[in-house]
Parts: structure tokens; sequence; C-alpha cells
């Protein structure tokens, strides 16, 4: 058998989720099959028996049009890019809306099943028209035809399964959840600290961390609002980048400012999306790692952190909960959601409260700090791992040839 798997990420253009996920399915796919991965990028490479072939994003061909509207030009560019060579695969495989043209054009010309993976989707990410203005109309258009094309569809959630329920019009037996996975020979604990002396961070002292990018969906500036209230003594770690808009970015510029003006130094904000190994370290030395999103279909770093024996306080929303086990690996923090654009809390200040009062718990309780901390890295390893997120997927695969 062999698959083609279509994604915008992929290593070393990395910045989200989804990107990870195709990184370490494609390894463990490649024990079991002939792999074949076309993404956005200049890569050329073949590697464990991952032929890996990256094509151009964003060449000027649409220099002239609206930026906002560009960016949605030059992705149907790129996927059209990627059907440049022959299909040769017996299944090709669809990760996030900016290769899903290409998933379904490789099912019509070559008569191939269609598999679509959901990471996350469009009619719960309102705030993305700031982004990609109309381009939004048309992103939600693709992701809704590839869906209903699909001739099968992996939730990476039950949360997310149910999701695609209630805002698509497919048949229920299509679907089928396979979580994310954890690769725990990676991440795993490091007493390595040259990452946080690069930036900036004291060892010696107790910090909350943040990994992730810059976007309404990641809720970083909730957690930023939260910092007034969490204990003085303890460092806030942001590790944020890649904002989405620049207006986003001009709010969580702001909202640090504040909170430096109001005489809180113990921030550290690290504007760059740092490497893997520098992020094991930052997940390693932290005392509590938070994800406060707003929306989370999965939550994979939220694994990560786990699988590196850090205790984790998140937002109680999609496939976090699967994640996270409130008062045993962390805590869930409650988050009340206008069902209307733009999906924020309905009172923002009372869920940064939250935020802070369950990382306080934390920070106040070394002993419960560790047992957390213990009990999320056990279950990354029994629960989450890729052979087994491999060998599902194959299940699958096989059932669609056969």
């Amino acid at each position: 058998m062999k698959v083609l798997l279509l994604t915008r990420e992929y290593p070393p253009y990395v910045y989200g989720g989804a990107g990870v996920h195709v990184e370490y399915l494609s390894a463990e796919l490649a024990r079991l099959m002939h792999v074949e991965v076309r993404s956005f990028g200049d890569q050329d490479t073949v590697s464990d028996g991952v032929r890996v072939k990256g094509y151009p994003f964003g060449k000027g061909s649409f220099a002239h049009v609206d930026k906002k509207l560009s960016g949605a030009l030059d992705t149907f560019e790129t996927n059209l890019e990627t059907l440049s060579e022959q299909v040769d695969a017996d299944i090709v495989h669809v990760h996030t809306w900016y290769a899903h043209l290409g998933g379904i054009l490789a099912k019509i010309l070559y008569g191939i099943p269609l598999v679509h993976t959901v990471h996350s989707l469009e009619p719960l990410r309102p705030w993305k028209r700031e982004q990609l203005g109309c381009g939004y109309d048309m992103s939600s258009w693709i992701e809704r035809t590839s869906l209903e094309m699909a001739d099968a569809v992996i939730a990476v959630s039950e949360g997310t399964r149910q999701d695609i329920l209630d805002h698509f019009d497919i048949d229920p037996a299509k679907i089928s959840v396979i979580y994310n996975g954890i690769n725990v020979d990676q991440y795993q604990p490091t007493e390595e600290t040259a990452a946080l002396e690069k930036y900036g961070v004291d060892p010696a002292r107790p910090y909350v961390l943040f990994v992730g990018r810059i976007t309404r969906q990641k809720g970083i500036v909730h957690l930023v609002n939260a910092i007034r209230y969490i204990n003085r003594d303890a460092q806030v770690v942001l590790c944020a980048g890649a904002p989405d808009t620049r207006e986003i970015l001009v709010e969580m510029e702001t909202a640090v400012k504040h909170v430096r003006h109001e005489g809180f130094d113990n921030v550290v904000w690290i504007r760059e999306m740092v490497s893997k190994e520098e992020a094991i370290e930052l997940y390693s030395h932290a005392t509590v790692f938070c994800c406060p999103s707003i929306y989370e279909p999965f939550g994979i770093i939220n694994l990560e952190a786990m699988a590196c024996r850090t205790a984790v306080v998140a937002s109680a929303v999609g496939g976090i909960k699967e994640v996270v086990i409130d008062g045993v690996t962390g805590f869930l923090v409650p988050l009340e959601q206008l069902h209307v654009a733009p999906f924020e809390p309905v009172d923002p200040d009372v869920f940064s409260r939250d935020l802070a009062a369950a990382i306080n718990k934390i920070l106040d309780d070394p002993g419960l700090a560790e047992s957390m901390a213990a009990a999320g890295q056990k279950r990354a390893r029994e629960v989450f791992s890729w052979p087994s997120i491999a060998e599902q997927t194959r299940r699958l695969y096989d059932s669609l040839i056969k």
C-alpha cells in the first residue's frame, strides 16, 4: 500500500499541531507502508522511508490582490502545484484546509479514496475573517467540500467528532476517532537549561509556561490578563510568536505592556517560535504549563508538556477534556462561551481569574505539582503512542481499499 499525505506544514516548516501530527504519523506509517508527503515549502528528501516534496507558497502571482485574499489564492495555486507530479498512491490523506483542494482533485483524477483528518473546523474559528477577509468564505467552502466528498473522516477527539456532526451533513459511520499522539522518546524531561539561559528565564524560580502562536484560538491574551492574579514570586514565560494578524499582535503587545506597567516584571516574552529541543527544555523546567485556548479540537501542546513531566492548567474545551484529567494531571478551567462570533468568554476577566486560581493551586503546593506531573507523564506514555495511532490509521486505509 502507498499513501499520499497532503499538508501545508512539514519540517522544517511547522508552526502548529497539524504539522507535528503529520511529521510523526508519516514516520510511523512508513514502518507499515510506502509514504509520500507533499507539502508547502522547498523540501526534497527521502528519509526513513518517507518521500517528502515541498512546493513553493506565495510566489507573488497575486501580489496585486488585497493581502487578505492573496493568501487564499496562493493556497489554491500551491495545491495545483502539488499535483504537478503523477500520483501513484492508493490513498490520499489531507490535513487542514490548506491541502484539501489537492486531495479533492487527486480523488477525482486518480479515482483513489480520500481521507480527511479534522484538526479544526472553520465554522468554529470565526475570528479567521480578521486574517482572511472573504478568503474565510473560501476556506469554509473548500473544507465543507472536502468533508462531504471524503470516503473517511478522522476526528482527533470525541469532541471533534460531535462538532463535525453538529456542523456538517455527514454520515456518522464515515467518522472515526483517532487521537493525536506524542513521541515519548523525544518528549521527556531534560536537565539541560541552555534554552532558559538563552531567553532569560531563571531556572531557580518557578515559572508558568505558554507555548503557541499568537492567535485568538489559543487565548493567550486571557493568560496575559491573568498575570496580575498569579503569585508574584513566579515567572510567566510566554513562548509566543507567529501572530495571525497585525491587530492580534498589537492587542498582545498592549496587554503585556499594561501588566508590566502595573509592576509585574516577572514576564518573559519569547517572540520567536522556538526549536523542538528548546521547547522540551522549557516544558521540563516549568512548574505549570497553561493552555488557555478558547477552541481546541485536541491540544497536542498539553501532551508535550505532560510527557515532559509538567502539570497542566487548561481551558475545558474540545479535545483538551480528553487529554487532561481534571484534578489528576492538572486542572481544567471552565470556559463559558458565547455561541455566536467571536466565541470569546462571556466575562473575560472571570476566565482570567479562574486561570490564575488554578495555576496558583499548583504553584502553592509542590507535592501536588509533582503528583500531577508524574500522572501526566504516565498518561502520555500509556495512552497516546504513535505506533498505536499509525496502526489504527492503517486499518482504516485497508477498509477503504478493500
